[in-house]
């Protein structure tokens, strides 16, 4: 079997994708940084930076520190509010006609992403929302929503009510029981459940004893928390009947594929990104060249290959 023989395309929420492969919120940026080094359509989608209702400045610097196999973040949200983001950014990217857009939405209040998803509803430049109930770096909202049932089905139900494009939630892995907080979005209507965020950690500088980090704690993400996200992902994909989107120290085709068969559609590749900018094109081309040596012709052979209990829909 050759390359050509492969077939990544994937349907997900209604949305065509060329491949499964899309960044992650907050490691893309709007993507124009990225398309110095290849063409964006050669993505499955992209995610954008999440979007608040304001501009937001962020937390104070140092907002990153290298750890081992990985990194701690505390960016805190920053980008410059839902009014610019329609203006300057959305229809940049539609200038990518094969490229799915969908919009990272969050706040600190329901209120606020509510006013943001029907701000947005009147753009024609974007397909989809993910709402993002599991940030660890603010000190309101974001996480709160991330980790009560309660809480996270009204914040997807109010979502779902303002929202004219499909909804998937973005789930944070600093929790108890994942597949509950999963079931209870599903439930509030969520059209598809992304996972995992990062998980909240903390590094200190010896020197000055005290926390490395500006904002004390960040969230550690990269190959460390893979084992974490895929068994998160794992268990979703089994006790839901959304699609799943997996999360969580891809770096490798190889990577991208344990996702896969462990019940995701599709996958998002956030760390990688600050290692090797050509991270994802590179993962979609070791995607198929896995497919091709192992006679797989289209890559929905793969998805839940390894979870019997898999329930994962289009």
């Amino acid at each position: 079997m050759t390359l050509h023989d492969v077939d990544l395309a994937v349907e997900f929420c209604g949305l065509q994708l060329k491949n499964p492969v899309m960044p992650a919120s907050g490691c893309f940026s709007f993507g124009k940084e990225m398309e110095m080094f290849y063409d964006l359509n050669l993505l499955g989608a992209i995610v954008v930076k999440a979007t608040t209702l304001e501009e937001r400045m962020g937390n104070p610097t140092p907002r990153i520190a290298e750890t081992p196999a990985g990194m701690l973040n505390s960016i805190g949200l920053q980008n410059p509010g839902v009014e610019k983001v329609i203006r300057d950014e959305l229809p940049y990217l539609r200038r990518f006609s094969s490229l799915p857009v969908i919009v990272n939405v969050a706040g600190t209040m329901v209120e606020d992403y509510v006013a943001v998803v029907h701000r947005l509803n009147d753009s024609q430049d974007f397909d989809a929302i993910e709402l993002n109930i599991s940030c660890p770096n603010v000190k309101c909202g974001g996480i709160q929503f991330g980790t009560d049932p309660e809480m996270a089905a009204e914040m997807v139900k109010a979502i779902k009510e303002a929202s004219n494009r499909p909804v998937m939630v973005k789930l944070s892995p600093n929790v108890t029981n994942i597949v509950e907080m999963a079931q209870a979005c599903e439930a509030a209507g969520a059209d598809a459940i992304s996972l995992i965020n990062t998980l909240i950690g903390m590094q200190i500088d010896v020197e000055k004893r005290a926390p490395l980090l500006g904002n004390g704690v960040g969230g550690l993400s990269g190959p460390a928390v893979k084992p974490v996200a895929l068994r998160m992902v794992y268990e979703v994909a089994s006790n839901v009947n959304v699609p799943v989107i997996g999360i969580g120290g891809i770096f490798t085709g190889k990577d991208a594929i344990e996702f896969l068969m462990a019940g995701a559609k599709a996958v998002q590749v956030g760390t990688a990104n600050f290692t090797d900018p050509y991270a994802i094109p590179r993962i979609v081309d070791e995607i198929k060249e896995w497919c091709a040596a192992h006679g797989v012709k289209h890559i929905d052979e793969l998805i839940g290959a390894a979870n019997p209990m898999s329930r994962r829909r289009g």
